[in-house]
C-alpha cells in the first residue's frame, strides 16, 4: 500500500466526489478512479458507496480513513525530523495530555526551551489516558502526560511534582455538599459521573473497599468540560482531581476531597527505547532541571 494512494483516498473521503478530489490533487479523474479501484482490490473490501451526488465511506472505509490519517501524519512528522538542518537545534515536538494544572511545568519547560531555541515548535493536544497512550504507541506524539492509574510497563517516564487529590465535584445544593469529606459509605445510590479511564482501570476499588460495580455510575467520558456541564445540570457528582476544574469563579459548584485521602501522580511518558531527536533531548534535559529545582 503506497502512501501516495492513501493520500488519494483521504482526498476523496474529504471532498466526497472524485472530481473534487482530482481537482485538489491537481490530477485528472480517470487515473484517480483507477488507483481507488486498485486499492479496494488490494484490500478485498469495498471502501466507498458511490451515490449520484457524493461518495460516502463504508464501515471499512471509515476504519481505513482513521488509520490513513495516522499513517500520513506519522510520515510527515518523520520527514520533518529527518530533514531538520544540522546547524542549530530545531524541530517539532508533539505533547499530549489532560487539561490539568499539572501541565503547567510542561508548558513552562516548553517556554524555556523555546526561548533558547526559537526554531523548536511545540504542538499540544488534549485527551485522557487512553487517547494519549494510543497516540504514543503509534508514534503520533513524542511525549504524553499520564495520570495514575495506568500501565507503566511500555514507557519510560519522569514523575512530575506534587500529586493531585481525588474528590467529588458537585452542585452546592447537593446533599453531599454539607460534608467536608466524602467517604465510601456516602456513595451507594448517589448518581455519579466518572472519567472512562477511572472506570476502565477500576481505579477506586482499593479506596472503596467494595466493588466499583456497586456504584451508580450514570455517565462516563473524556471531555472534562462536558462532564462539568453534566454536574451543573444536576446529572450527578463527578469523580475528578482537585486541580482539574477551576472553581474560583463558580457559585454553583464545590469540590469535596475523598476520605481516606486518595492521590494520583502525573507522569511525562514516552515509548521505551525511543530515539530522541535533538529537540526532544533538549526538552527532557530542561524538564529534569526543572524537576530538580522543584524538589529542593
Amino acid at each position: 500500500m503506497d502512501i501516495r494512494v492513501l493520500e488519494y483516498f483521504l482526498a476523496v473521503a474529504r471532498e466526497q466526489t472524485i472530481s473534487g478530489a482530482a481537482m485538489s490533487l491537481h490530477m485528472t479523474q480517470p487515473p484517480l478512479s483507477k488507483q481507488l479501484m486498485e486499492l479496494e482490490r488490494e484490500l478485498g473490501k469495498q471502501l466507498f458507496l458511490r451515490g449520484k451526488r457524493r461518495i460516502t465511506l463504508t464501515k471499512e472505509g471509515m476504519l481505513l480513513r482513521k488509520r490513513a490519517e495516522e499513517i500520513v501524519s506519522l510520515v510527515e512528522k518523520t520527514k520533518a525530523e529527518v530533514s531538520a538542518p544540522d546547524e542549530g537545534i530545531s524541530g517539532d515536538l508533539y505533547i499530549g495530555g489532560g487539561e490539568t494544572e499539572g501541565m503547567r511545568l510542561i508548558v513552562q519547560t516548553a517556554q524555556q526551551v523555546q526561548r533558547r531555541y526559537p526554531a523548536i515548535r511545540f504542538h499540544f493536544s488534549s485527551g485522557d489516558g487512553y487517547d494519549v497512550t494510543d497516540r504514543l504507541d503509534q508514534g503520533l506524539i513524542d511525549f504524553g502526560t499520564l495520570i495514575e492509574p495506568f500501565d507503566m510497563g511500555k514507557y519510560d517516564y519522569l514523575r512530575l511534582p506534587s500529586p493531585d487529590t481525588w474528590g467529588l465535584l458537585m452542585r452546592r445544593d447537593h446533599p453531599l455538599a454539607r460534608l467536608t469529606r466524602i467517604r465510601p459509605e456516602d456513595l451507594p445510590g448517589v448518581p455519579l459521573i466518572a472519567s472512562r479511564q477511572l472506570e476502565g482501570e477500576d481505579g477506586l476499588s482499593g479506596w472503596l473497599g467494595y466493588g466499583y460495580e456497586k456504584l451508580r455510575v450514570v455517565a462516563t467520558g473524556n471531555l472534562v468540560n462536558t462532564l462539568v456541564l453534566a454536574v451543573e445540570e444536576g446529572m450527578g457528582c463527578l469523580f475528578t482531581l482537585d486541580k482539574l476544574v477551576d472553581l474560583s469563579g463558580s457559585r454553583s459548584l464545590c469540590f469535596r476531597p475523598l476520605e481516606p485521602r486518595l492521590e494520583s501522580w502525573m507522569y511525562l511518558a514516552w515509548k521505551k527505547y525511543q530515539v530522541f531527536t535533538r529537540a526532544a533531548e533538549v526538552f527532557v534535559r530542561e524538564l529534569k532541571r526543572g524537576l530538580s529545582t522543584a524538589s529542593t
